[in-house]
């Protein structure tokens, strides 16, 4: 790692561009949280199963959100010794390298336009005798959630865009490059090894662009961005963007750096994090595991040119729900009155709420799967479903600690963090369903502090992993008390749920 022995200020900004909005947070070096910044990104739907992106509302918003951070921590963008970068993963943008515009919106990582391309490919793989060929390399599974298959509908349906990828004018990113090249002016096309391997195209083994798999998806390599370690330098910000030039020296994708942010720095520690979707992360270490029960290998984090693994459930719908009973049937103003209305429920044992509203994810991976809410009687409250949208998450998540323990990694706790983590009953429900502590850390803002601990790990504000880890403290430990027959009760229900959303063209 790089040291500067002239860092006199020991601030950090992270900037956590997300699914629903953009943030930003001045941290100090011990994780106190000095300023923050936050606008919500419009989401675009122009078909079903369709979800984009304004890639200059996601740069607009970032921008307002690390000056409104600045503001309220009281400094100028001279006093950060350092920014680190987390994102959204997977969505997808390309843009000309001439211009720096889009050629497109970006296709969010929720979006399914392409699910029936990748299984029409997937056959084809599987009448040739290779239908482990993209797991073997990737360590994930064919599907529209990553980004390979954007990049080829953006080349297939935009005109003119394929011409300009073959004659090396446009450039590929996800959001995490595509912030960096906006704050460093075009100067830097770089992204890291964790939002690497989530595009289908990294050779997460040999840790480069593998040529098999652009050829596969007939991807010209002069698109890719070049592949750092995720402490490492990106880098400085245009002068013109902040008012001063500011190193960057960190980018993980959100679900990788809420890992390195809740210090899972062993193997066998497990975090989820519960935003847009949740996700379960649980560290392998140097060995890739390949998942038995649809799970995804994925790299962690790579530092000093060594990567750690991941085993990783993916689930799409977490706080989107909420997000929904909100927003489209105004059940309630603010998503911090579920908490008070789950305690007012009745009958919200016998519902089950089932949010595929863009199919399911780990372990079914059915993307034809729609949401759907079963039991439903005359006595059904609005306090029920909202309930329920809540246990689902838990269920969902009990879910993903099967498919791992069937892998055999048991998890034995979890610390829990995201926006949901805040409510009390969601973190009991989980310790309940999942027979399991659940540890919430008092700086639940995990995805945006390990964004900044990789910026200062590569910039000598931190040591070792081992200084980040002492960081971390405690708020609360969830403990289950649900007994076996409530727990066994529920699972069946849950499982009968899943069975009659799911289509027909998938098994598991």
């Amino acid at each position: 790692m790089e040291t500067n022995n002239k860092i006199m200020q020991p601030f950090l900004l992270a900037i956590d561009q997300g699914t629903t909005s953009s943030r930003a947070i001045v941290f100090s070096r011990d994780g106190k949280r000095l300023g923050v910044g936050q606008r919500e990104l419009m989401q675009h739907f122009p078909h079903e199963g369709w979800v984009e992106h304004e890639p200059e509302d996601i740069w607009q918003t970032t921008l307002f959100s690390c000056q409104q951070a600045l503001t309220e921590a009281g400094i100028g963008a001279d006093m950060i010794a350092v920014i680190g970068i987390t994102n959204q993963r997977e969505t997808t943008v390309l843009w000309d390298r001439r211009t720096g515009k889009p050629v497109y919106r970006g296709i969010v990582w929720q979006d399914r336009r392409t699910s029936a391309w990748c299984q029409r490919l997937q056959e084809q793989l599987e009448q040739q005798g290779r239908e482990n060929f993209i797991r073997s390399r990737t360590g994930l599974l064919l599907d529209s959630y990553f980004s390979a298959s954007k990049i080829r509908w953006i080349l297939d349906h935009v005109p003119g865009a394929a011409k300009l990828a073959h004659e090396g004018h446009l450039a590929f990113g996800t959001i995490d490059t595509f912030l960096l090249w906006k704050l460093t002016s075009g100067k830097r096309h770089c992204t890291d090894a964790s939002n690497a391997s989530r595009t289908l195209l990294f050779n997460i083994h040999t840790q480069t662009w593998d040529a098999d798999l652009l050829a596969l998806f007939d991807i010209p390599p002069g698109l890719l961005p070049d592949v750092l370690d995720s402490a490492a330098d990106f880098g400085k910000t245009d002068a013109d963007v902040f008012g001063a030039s500011v190193q960057i020296g960190g980018i993980a994708g959100d679900q990788q750096a809420a890992a390195f942010g809740q210090a899972c720095f062993e193997p066998g520690m497990t975090k989820s994090t519960y935003g847009t979707g949740c996700f379960m992360l649980v560290n392998t270490g140097s060995q890739v595991i390949e998942s038995r029960h649809n799970l995804l290998s994925t790299v962690a984090w790579r530092l000093d040119g060594k990567p750690t693994y991941a085993l990783e459930g993916s689930i799409f719908m977490a706080g989107a729900t909420v997000q929904w009973l909100r927003d489209k049937l105004n059940f309630f103003a603010s998503s911090h009155e579920t908490e008070a209305m789950a305690a007012r429920a009745r009958y919200a044992d016998s519902i089950m709420f089932v949010p595929a509203f863009t199919g399911l994810g780990a372990p079914w991976w059915d993307p034809e799967a729609r949401g759907a809410i079963f039991g439903l009687t005359r006595d059904t409250g609005l306090e029920d479903i909202v309930t329920a949208a809540l246990l689902s998450v838990c269920h969902q998540t009990r879910d993903l600690v099967e498919a791992m323990a069937a892998d055999g990694l048991q998890p034995v706790r979890i610390r829990a963090d995201g926006g949901m983590a805040a409510n009390n009953f969601v973190m009991q429900g989980l310790a309940d369903l999942l027979n399991l502590p659940v540890d919430r850390p008092q700086l639940t803002e995990t995805t945006a502090f390990g964004a900044a601990c990789l910026a200062g790990l590569h910039c000598g504000l931190y040591a070792s992993t081992d200084d980040i880890a002492q960081l971390w403290k405690l708020d609360r430990s969830f403990l289950h008390s649900a007994d076996e027959t409530w727990r066994e009760q529920q699972k069946s229900r849950w499982l009968d749920a899943v069975s009659r959303t799911r289509s027909n063209r998938t098994g598991s």
